[in-house]
């Protein structure tokens, strides 16, 4: 982000009084900016087009579409746009659809405004951000049994460290004194050997089987 410039955000939500609430919200954020508002999943795809948004805060529990749906639609359109699932249900299945799907984060809707903001600034940057009860959720859904071998090297047990901390690519980069493109092909290879689809979940696997100290 520019100096001057703020994050264009867009609410997807069903509820009125939730939007409202969130556009408020924004207002008094100085770096946010409320850019766009859909009640469900065809207005949101039209108003994502026409708006352009850099985060969506997205319901997950709407009448029309799911809100797993309506991410995977928006991320292969405009698979710049990072979206935040944002609902008052913390349902594993839930959580892992949407994570599927494309979603950076996953919040539920009693989080602190402070914290919400943190996790918009997060997303923009690349930055996942999972509610504690996400984790919990994720690491139910994780396989019984005996531990899994996953054969990471050193420096990608090093890169998944710092994944964990929350580091973008490029941080990782700035970190290790290696290329952008170096610490790109770690994180792809981190999440094949993991056998996951995102940084959220290879961030809450690696807590899970304790993969980093």
């Amino acid at each position: 982000m520019t100096q001057g410039s703020s994050i264009r955000v867009m609410i997807v939500d069903d509820h009125d009084m939730v939007r409202k609430g969130l556009a408020a919200f924004l207002k008094v954020k100085s770096d946010l900016e409320l850019v766009g508002e859909a009640r469900g999943a065809k207005e949101a795809l039209q108003v994502c087009e026409q708006s352009q948004p850099d985060v969506i805060l997205m319901d997950l529990v709407m009448p029309e579409m799911g809100g797993a749906e309506v991410t995977r639609a928006i991320r292969e359109r405009c698979p710049q746009v990072q979206v935040i699932a944002l609902t008052s249900f913390q349902d594993k299945e839930l959580v892992r659809e949407a994570l599927e799907a494309g979603a950076i984060s996953y919040l539920l809707k009693n989080v602190t405004a402070d914290d919400l903001a943190d996790a918009i600034r997060a997303a923009y940057a690349g930055k996942a951000t999972l509610a504690p009860e996400a984790v919990q959720a994720l690491v139910q859904t994780a396989r019984q049994g005996p531990a899994p071998v996953y054969k990471l090297t050193r420096r990608e047990r090093q890169v998944l460290s710092l994944m964990v901390e929350g580091l973008s690519n490029p941080e990782i980069a700035e970190r290790l004194v290696v290329t952008r493109s170096t610490a790109k092909a770690h994180v792809s290879s981190i999440l094949s050997k993991l056998g996951v689809s995102n940084r959220a979940e290879a961030v809450a696997l690696a807590l899970k089987q304790e993969l980093v100290t």
